[in-house]
């Protein structure tokens, strides 16, 4: 099966750079599957896991928080605002910001921003999320 290369690519640098045979992820418009000679296309992401097929032996997820995809026919990139391989999540980290969040979306006092509540949440279950797919 041909391959596609894949850059995951953050504010603070590259996160991945990889030969993969198929792309997996979140867009706004719904779930894309990308394989190597997809259109050429632009799709904002959601907040989700990146999955990243590199044969039948393995499959590596990265947790991305929004951005954009952009395809290719030979390499797709994502623009992401975060990013995260699955061996640099703190797993202690995300369940602490997942109960911080939680706690904020339960109280019910007027200067809680809940949307950014909201966010932190889903951030969070992601990045937890992400860490169990490894295992």
């Amino acid at each position: 099966m041909k391959t596609i290369h894949v850059s995951v690519v953050t504010p603070d640098g590259p996160v991945y750079d990889s030969e993969v045979e198929m792309v997996s992820a979140k867009a706004q418009s719904g779930e894309l599957g990308i394989l190597h000679g997809h259109i050429p296309m632009v799709a904002p992401l959601q907040i989700g896991a990146v999955r990243l097929k590199k044969g039948s032996s393995s499959d590596e997820v990265v947790a991305v928080s929004g951005g954009f995809l952009e395809v290719r026919p030979d390499k797709v990139t994502i623009l992401a605002q975060a990013a995260e391989t699955s061996d640099m999540i703190d797993v202690s980290r995300a369940e602490e910001a997942k109960n911080r969040a939680e706690t904020r979306l339960q109280s019910k006092q007027d200067d809680v921003d809940f949307k950014r509540a909201e966010l932190a949440l889903k951030r969070a279950l992601n990045r937890i999320e992400v860490t169990k797919q490894k295992m």
